[in-house]
Order: C-alpha cells, then structure tokens, then sequence
C-alpha cells in the first residue's frame, strides 16, 4: 500500500492558496489560473478553510451574493479534513467518498506541505495498478520462453 508522500513526490508539492480576507472573485480567478477545484484557505502559516467550486455555487451564486464584494472567510468551509505523508492513499479515499469531499489538504507539523484529489488518488492507483499488470505479464511472458 502506498502512502501520501509517494503520491505528491509523483504529482509535486506545489499548492495554491487563498487568504481569508481575499475576495471570492479573486479566489475564483485563482482557481481558473491553476485548474483547481479547492483552495487550501491559509493566514499566516495556518491553514484556517478551504474554499471550492460548491461553496462559491452554494454560497455566493445561490445566495446571489456578489463575488467581487464577497471575502473568502465569509463562505469557505472550516471543518476541513486533512491528511499527512505517511497515511495510506486507500485510506485517504475512504475518507473522502465518506464525506463526500474532493480534497484534501497535506499537513506536517500543523503546515500546508501539498494538497491532493480525489482525482490524485484514483490516477495513482491506476498507476500502480498498471506497472503491477505490466510485472505480471512479463514474470509470464518470461517463464513461457522456457
């Protein structure tokens, strides 16, 4: 079974943010920049929410608030799950179709270190899965030739 660390040495480490005190427009705006779904909210070194397109869907448009006027911390969730290095992928998505959550910050010490998927997740597995298959056939392929 592999671990978190394993799966953002693959992907890479680097994450983007919000402040809380950012606008919705510009949290929106960061997130079409990088092709995120979430964005960890941090102050200082903290990570203190997360904001993701159903937030800014539920929050903002359905609510016909304004995303220029409206600040991140007025919308973002709170009660973030997260996960660390060493924790298996396999339980991390049990986390995540448990709760109905796409991603999931990476904390070491109490910081931000990466942020995954669920996307991350199930292309890693593939991943894995493949290079398996391929060591299978070839352990066959080569006992065949004699």
């Amino acid at each position: 079974m592999s671990t978190i660390e394993k799966l953002i040495a693959a992907k890479g480490s680097e994450v983007w943010t919000i402040s809380p005190n950012d606008t919705v427009f510009a949290a929106i705006k960061k997130t079409n920049e990088h092709l995120a779904g979430a964005l960890p909210v941090v102050s200082g070194d903290k990570l203190v929410g997360i904001i993701s397109e159903r937030d800014y869907a539920r929050k903002v448009i359905l609510k016909d608030r304004s995303s220029k006027e409206t600040k991140v911390k007025d919308i973002m969730t709170t009660r973030v799950f997260h996960t660390f290095p060493t924790q298996k992928i396999e339980e991390c998505m049990a986390v995540m179709s448990e709760h109905h959550i796409r991603h999931l910050p990476v904390i070491v010490d109490e910081k931000l270190v990466g942020m995954i998927s669920i996307g991350d997740v199930v292309k890693y597995i593939i991943s894995e899965q493949q290079f398996k298959i391929e060591q299978l056939e070839h352990t066959i392929s080569w006992g065949e030739s004699y």
